[in-house]
């Protein structure tokens, strides 16, 4: 049988990269420490855990398309109107339906050189080219990301912080780019670690959406919330935009046990913060141990580190990875976003952060 003798994919199908996601285990090795997928060491708020086994009581039912109670859940918590808020399988499901809605054939899409790989893989999916631009010093460049606005241009991806390098566009300068760009192209700010952040010049995108027809923002309850197992996604946008997506969504995207979880760990702040203090106390920590060793650490805001190695010798971040798995504790390779001598490494519990750091002070020979 030879390929035309069966279905085939549309043109440029088999042309996308699969994504590959971190690595889940570390044969051999007595303990694993996952640091590899920027998951939060703190678990879900236990009400989220009590929401999810009261919702197992009743599977039988179809959940509400509509997600009516996870999104005013969302609305009371962020002062937002419900009916501009859409939740998804995930904010991954959400970029995928951006780009179908917003993309064809002869269109680009621009998102930055250290960007989300999802972004890539959208844009092709929905048959449209995608423009890569650089960054500058692994920092969103916006100068560079007007320069390579077209007429074809329809759609911007914007990770803010960005992953994996942890860095971030402070609002005056997101501000500019949405003021630079035409009116009909779409900014997308994806926000997935906006609740880490605690600097005063950052703004997730709430205001911007707020103020303007061509932007959005998407949120994800797969980090600081610790539901990544439930894929629960949400996007804050004009009413124009998220009656477009509306219609192109599965009708019941979202299930009923991510619905009652969502909104019960969104209503725990106090968890929220416990992560947050977390997170704020051991990056700082993980920061200044990784430079006592002599690595170069891209200065992050997320829950997680871009960790760069040496270019040449015995020392490379593969040898680390290698070390480093074979004693437990799981990275994440990032050559597939520009940095193939770089490990990214998430904030995880003590005992997981003290460990890391002295596998590493092996490896290194100090």
């Amino acid at each position: 049988m030879t390929s035309l003798d069966r279905p085939q994919p549309k043109p440029g199908v088999m042309d996308i990269a699969a994504y590959v996601p971190g690595r889940e285990s570390a044969p051999g090795a007595a303990k694993v420490w996952k640091l590899s997928s920027n998951e939060t060491p703190l678990g879900p708020s236990p009400a989220a855990l009590e929401a999810v086994q009261e919702a197992t009581q009743h599977l039988e039912r179809y959940p509400d398309g509509s997600a009516s109670k996870l999104r005013n859940a969302i609305a009371e918590a962020h002062g937002l109107n419900p009916a501009n808020i859409l939740c998804s399988n995930g904010s991954d499901e959400l970029l995928g339906l951006l780009a179908q809605t917003y993309l064809k054939p002869g269109d680009e899409g621009i998102y930055t050189e250290h960007g989300f790989l999802v972004y890539r893989i959208q844009i092709l999916a929905a048959g449209a080219t995608p423009v890569v631009v650089k960054e500058r010093n692994e920092r969103t460049d916006v100068d560079e990301i007007l320069a390579a606005v077209t007429d074809r241009t329809k759609i911007v991806f914007l990770a803010n912080p960005n992953n994996p390098t942890g860095t971030y566009l402070p609002v005056d300068e997101v501000k500019r780019l949405r003021a630079g760009l035409p009116r009909g192209v779409l900014l997308v700010l994806d926000a997935a670690y906006a609740e880490y952040v605690r600097r005063n010049d950052y703004e997730a995108g709430i205001e911007l959406v707020s103020s303007n027809d061509n932007v959005v923002m998407t949120r994800t309850f797969s980090k600081i919330y610790g539901l990544a197992a439930l894929r629960i996604g949400w996007m804050y946008a004009p009413s124009h935009v998220v009656e477009a997506v509306n219609r192109v969504r599965g009708p019941f995207n979202v299930n009923s046990i991510a619905i009652e979880a969502g909104a019960a760990a969104i209503r725990d702040k106090a968890h929220v913060e416990r992560a947050v203090a977390h997170n704020e106390t051991w990056r700082t920590w993980l920061t200044e141990e990784l430079e006592k060793l002599g690595l170069r650490v891209t200065p992050s805001v997320g829950n997680f580190l871009l960790v760069h190695f040496p270019m040449e010798g015995s020392k490379t971040a593969e040898a680390a990875d290698a070390f480093l798995t074979s004693r437990g504790y799981i990275l994440r390779r990032v050559t597939g976003y520009g940095f193939p001598n770089a490990l990214r490494l998430t904030v995880g519990c003590e005992e997981a952060n003290r460990g890391v750091i002295a596998a590493l002070a092996g490896f290194l020979g100090r």
